[in-house]
């Protein structure tokens, strides 16, 4: 499945390519993901296409800086993040479905993360 996303301007866009539609995302209650609001779909890095170039993201890391939580600096909104997945240490990323238009996100099965709690 293809799927077309961007910040609020459009300044960040990306394009997702996905082997199935996606029906299920995470809603994490940790002290970042709380404030931020996400919706997160996890895949491969290798499933986004960056439109924008590398250096018009904004950056941000905490705690262990193993996650790079990319924003756009003109208009805040943070479209994904990426970073190693701790079990395979492939290259990961955590997509804000809310960054994607053309999905229907009250048709999706949302999975509470204890975020807080680690």
């Amino acid at each position: 499945m293809h799927y077309a996303g961007s910040c609020h301007c459009g300044r960040i866009a990306f394009d997702l390519e996905t082997e199935t539609p996606i029906t299920e995302v995470y809603d994490c209650n940790c002290s970042f993901c709380r404030r931020r609001g996400g919706l997160l779909w996890f895949g491969a890095r290798t499933q986004l296409h960056l439109q924008a170039a590398p250096n018009a993201l904004g950056n941000y890391r905490f705690n262990q800086q193993h996650i790079e939580h990319h924003h756009c600096p003109q208009c805040g909104i943070a479209p994904f993040s990426e970073g190693a997945d701790p079990k395979t240490g492939e290259a990961g990323v955590a997509v804000n479905v809310r960054c994607l238009p053309g999905l229907d996100l009250a048709s999706l099965r949302v999975h509470m993360v204890d975020g807080a709690s680690r």
